[in-house]
């Protein structure tokens, strides 16, 4: 069966690359679409979508971008441009797949609108700067990076070889077929190594009910996912039981979900049971790499990449006030349930981060600026992995997902 291909990118300095890409995947018997993002001069291949459409749906022109002399302006404005495009393609199910090839420039272009296609969608970007840190290029999407290894500067016996495996992989990615999946409702649940007895329990009283989980990585990126799928409408319900992100935003940690971490629920009215795993801690990298100024703070050696902090009182209880802000924040159902005898593994009688006096800086702040009018508090006097609590979660979770059915 034929498919699409979306081929995104400057035809102006890069028409031979994008040349071979498109007669790469027309021999595997598919069809192409070029999108020209070129700005500073004439495309060298005929674009599919031109340069001057791009730029008339940012609303302004080609030339008009030329005589600023602002190259960065000029991408963001191609960005902006290319983004609307490709979303009414994406609206009339105009193409499988998306391929980018370039340096910074295209890879800024190319990334930045791969980032607002759905998960599951083909995105594979063939780029200069993919052997390094490519966390502002994929963001919490499913970009496949791929590192062009020589630049992408005229075709030769290894550019050839990449953008043909590029090819390969783009088009094998659009041309599978997934078997038809589970169609229960999905579960977001959120967790750490430290909240994973809780978890598992969790995810199988859920999936006894009827639910699938998915569940998310609380490392960041696997928090700023689950927001993303939740505002997608992917998410029936949140079991958002590790909520540790807030430490690293808290403190400057490596681990950061954002400033928008706990909004997406809150904004849809997704029904959600939230609780606070992991607060005790934020995460750094090897010991050698944590900041000066918390260098005579509790710390733990996780593993040799991984070093923790213990959260102190004063941090807890503004932990407490924010999580309660977002909290209140909520348009529909929402439950935040507390565990009086720990929130992590690391954080029980006898365990490095046992701590009752940080605990409870951080359960009185959130029971001071909670709204009960809006967020249902429910304590369990148990420790968070204990089965009481995991119990009491799944439950309450399931009767929520049950009245909004």
């Amino acid at each position: 069966m034929s498919q699409t291909i979306l081929l995104l990118g400057t035809l102006d300095t890069k028409g031979d690359e994008f040349a071979f890409a498109r007669d790469r995947i027309e021999d595997r018997g598919h069809d192409v679409l070029l999108l020209d993002v070129g700005v500073m001069d004439d495309p060298a291949i005929a674009p599919t979508i031109s340069a001057e459409e791009v730029a008339a749906k940012a609303n302004t022109s080609l030339q008009a971008l030329r005589a600023a002399g602002d190259r960065g302006m000029a991408m963001d404005t191609m960005t902006n441009g290319a983004i609307a495009i490709v979303q009414e393609l994406m609206a009339d199910d105009a193409f499988d797949g998306i391929l980018g090839l370039g340096g910074s420039g295209n890879t800024a272009v190319a990334t930045g609108v791969m980032r607002t296609l759905p998960v599951g969608l083909p995105k594979v970007m063939v780029s200069t700067m993919a052997s390094g840190d490519t966390a502002p290029y994929v963001g919490a999407t499913d970009i496949t990076m791929m590192y062009s290894v020589a630049d992408i500067a005229g075709l030769n016996r290894i550019s050839r070889q990449i953008i043909g495996n590029a090819v390969g992989a783009v088009c094998g990615m659009a041309e599978q077929t997934i078997p038809a999946g589970d169609d229960r409702p999905l579960v977001a649940a959120t967790m750490f190594g430290v909240t994973t007895p809780c978890v598992t329990a969790v995810r199988e009283h859920l999936d006894e009910a009827g639910y699938e989980v998915v569940t998310f990585h609380a490392t960041g990126s696997g928090g700023r996912a689950m927001e993303g799928l939740i505002e997608d409408g992917f998410i029936a319900g949140v079991a958002d039981i590790t909520t540790t992100e807030w430490c690293d935003e808290l403190v400057g940690g490596v681990l950061s979900a954002g400033p928008a971490r706990l909004e997406a629920a809150a904004r849809t009215g997704t029904p959600q049971v939230v609780s606070v795993g992991a607060l005790d801690m934020a995460n750094f990298g090897p010991m050698d790499t944590v900041p000066d100024d918390f260098q005579d703070r509790h710390l733990y050696r996780h593993n040799a990449q991984v070093t923790l902090m213990r959260t102190t009182p004063e941090e807890n209880a503004e932990l407490g006030q924010i999580i309660a802000e977002k909290l209140n924040a909520a348009t529909g159902p929402t439950v935040l349930m507390l565990p009086l005898r720990g929130v992590s593994m690391i954080d029980a009688p006898g365990e490095s981060f046992y701590d009752p006096e940080a605990d409870a800086a951080l359960f009185d702040a959130l029971r001071t600026h909670l709204d009960p009018s809006v967020v249902e508090l429910v304590e369990i006097d148990a420790h968070i992995n204990d089965s009481a609590f995991a119990d009491a979660f799944a439950e309450r979770l399931v009767e929520l997902l049950e009245e909004s059915a």
